[in-house]
């Protein structure tokens, strides 16, 4: 039998996804859902300082030695993901607001 071909050389590598990391950061997502509302975080003013502020808090939470958020359950680390991940679809969405965020971090 022939061997079979499939171009797919240059694409996205989804399977070096590490799935069991991702896990946490979907429930984390799924709770923020519950406690607002599904996509909230797209409507959220000033979300980007927000968003960082709130990866800061959780950042120097697990940093300084507590691993899980109390609210949540989770890790500090998958609410720190979920909140850089809120502030890139920001920036993808976004243009004006990169423009602000160069202003905010004076960058």
């Amino acid at each position: 039998m022939k061997p079979g071909v499939k171009g797919d050389a240059e694409k996205p590598r989804w399977d070096l996804l590490p799935y069991d990391a991702l896990a946490p950061v979907v429930r984390v997502l799924t709770f923020g859902a519950r406690k607002y509302s599904d996509d909230n975080w797209q409507h959220v003013p000033n979300a980007r300082r927000r968003y960082f502020a709130a990866a800061m808090r959780h950042l120097s939470a697990w940093i300084t030695g507590e691993k899980v958020d109390p609210e949540s359950g989770e890790n500090h680390l998958a609410h720190a993901i979920c909140c850089l991940l809120i502030i890139f679809w920001h920036d993808l969405h976004s243009p004006k607001k990169s423009r602000e965020r160069k202003r905010y971090f004076k960058i």
